[in-house]
């Protein structure tokens, strides 16, 4: 479980295929940690009280930008409340607290980063895109 996992860290890190300037973004979030030197913005473009479209740009870690990838996945057509909901199962997951069936599901790849709770170094660059998400949605 553990090398697919992080298969699919290093595929997200490598795709980049929600690495990308969005045309007039409704808004914008630059996350930066200062400790490993992350630098990343998310951008989000919303329509009536949905994600249509979200992207970020800048430079990471393998950790930070995959978790930015795939987070992006996740919210990309989904109503601002559930952007929320997500964020808020996610830290709960990086915090190490219990998951039940439905709150697992709703992660989908993100589960990747179940394990973050036991490495606070990396923790931080799991979590930047998912805190820029969470003052955009604030």
């Amino acid at each position: 479980m553990n090398n697919m996992y992080s298969t699919l860290i290093l595929d997200h890190n490598k795709s980049k295929h929600n690495k990308y300037a969005i045309e007039n973004p409704s808004c914008i979030e630059r996350g930066h940690n200062p400790n490993c030197g992350d630098d990343l913005t998310l951008q989000l473009k919303i329509e009536n009280d949905v994600i249509v479209k979200a992207a970020y740009l800048g430079s990471g870690c393998a950790i930070s930008q995959a978790s930015m990838s795939i987070m992006i996945d996740l919210i990309t057509d989904k109503r601002l409340e559930e952007g929320r909901a997500l964020a808020e199962t996610f830290f709960k997951m990086v915090r190490g607290q219990d998951l039940d069936d439905k709150e697992r599901e709703t992660l989908e790849d993100a589960l990747a980063f179940e394990g973050l709770n036991l490495m606070p170094a990396r923790a931080k660059c799991g979590t930047l895109g998912w805190h820029c998400l969470e003052e955009l949605l604030k």
